[in-house]
């Protein structure tokens, strides 16, 4: 496996700056220039076209525009234009940091994979609120473990923002679906179900900026709850008692508030241990007095915004026949 094999697909929609320092952050990478770079414009009426050109001197670039038709789409559509055998697959809110494409070959090189996802990090420079949206997202004792943990080196469900694909596994498997949220951990279910060894690569990570407030936070993680359910009734072997995990917390927490009027407090008082301890952790981990304050709001939002949308979901796909796409039509991208 050497560089020149790579390529990194991008999927953009409204998001220049972003690009901008995304591909800042390649012209610092201490590897070899000798990737691609695929940048597919979604539809974008704020496109990245002059940004491209500025760094064209410096980085191999394939941009494309096309219609809006969601990032999976998009992502398949780079890849079939993109000239590498194995591709890297990156949100457009990602920075790279200088030794991510090293630790990718070296990786590589020694354990081949046909698919791979890397963790996400904050930087120092990320605000207080990025920095604690991080910590609710990606904390084994929120619901980080949930999506295939750190510590799962070969159990580990990629995720699109920072994921790696070979040409020969995009091709069997068709890529992604049209499903969003849910897209990826829906490909990574069909890979491993068509025999090909997926893997967390810890080294290969990236800086994820996440551009939330908390109320885009609470959209996106509701979304992610309704996706669970639907991938569990495409996938069944998938399912997993800990997706109850975010519901099951909050009707906890709002018993305990009740049962706390009534004068019985050790439900609130466990409640309010979990919530020092994940300060803790927040601290430790962000080094922020302010990011770690708003770690509670985070992590509230992201259970109740989950858990609430996961047992809609639920309760919609058990009382219906309904096709998802009809149940959810916010789910789905048309691709025609």
């Amino acid at each position: 496996m050497i560089s020149s094999d790579f390529s990194f697909i991008i999927p953009v929609y409204n998001r220049p700056e972003e690009v901008r320092e995304l591909l800042e952050s390649f012209c610092a990478l201490d590897a070899p220039k000798t990737f691609e770079i695929v940048i597919v414009e979604d539809g974008s009426s704020l496109d990245s076209r002059l940004i491209t050109e500025h760094f064209s001197n410096q980085l191999n670039i394939s941009y494309f525009y096309k219609n809006n038709t969601g990032p999976g789409h998009s992502r398949n559509y780079g890849m079939e234009r993109a000239k590498g055998n194995y591709f890297i697959i990156l949100d457009s809110d990602c920075i790279l940091p200088k030794q991510y494409l090293t630790e990718v070959m070296s990786f590589l090189n020694s354990s081949y994979v046909d698919c791979f996802g890397g963790p996400d990090a904050a930087q120092d420079n990320f605000t207080e609120l990025q920095k604690a949206i991080n910590f609710s997202m990606t904390s084994e004792w929120t619901t980080g473990g949930i999506r295939g943990g750190k510590k799962e080196i070969e159990g580990y469900e990629p995720r699109s923002f920072n994921m790696g694909i070979s040409k020969e596994a995009f091709c069997a498997s068709g890529g992604f679906g049209n499903i969003h949220p849910g897209e990826d951990p829906d490909l990574s279910i069909r890979l491993k179900a068509m025999g090909y060894k997926l893997c967390l690569i810890p080294q290969a990570f990236v800086y994820h900026k996440r551009r939330l407030s908390f109320e885009r936070f609470f959209v996106q993680v509701y979304k992610f709850g309704q996706v669970r359910p639907i991938l569990n009734k495409w996938h069944p072997h998938t399912k997993k008692i800990t997706y109850w995990f975010p519901t099951i917390f909050m009707f906890g927490l709002i018993f305990s508030l009740i049962l706390f009027l009534m004068g019985i407090k050790f439900g609130l008082y466990s409640y309010g241990l979990y919530f020092i301890i994940a300060l803790v952790l927040a601290f430790k981990s962000t080094l922020d007095i302010i990011a770690t304050i708003l770690t509670i709001p985070a992590i509230l939002i992201q259970f109740s915004g989950y858990g609430w949308g996961f047992l809609k979901a639920k309760i919609k796909l058990i009382c219906s026949r309904k096709p998802e796409m009809e149940l959810f039509p916010n789910l789905f991208f048309k691709t025609s």
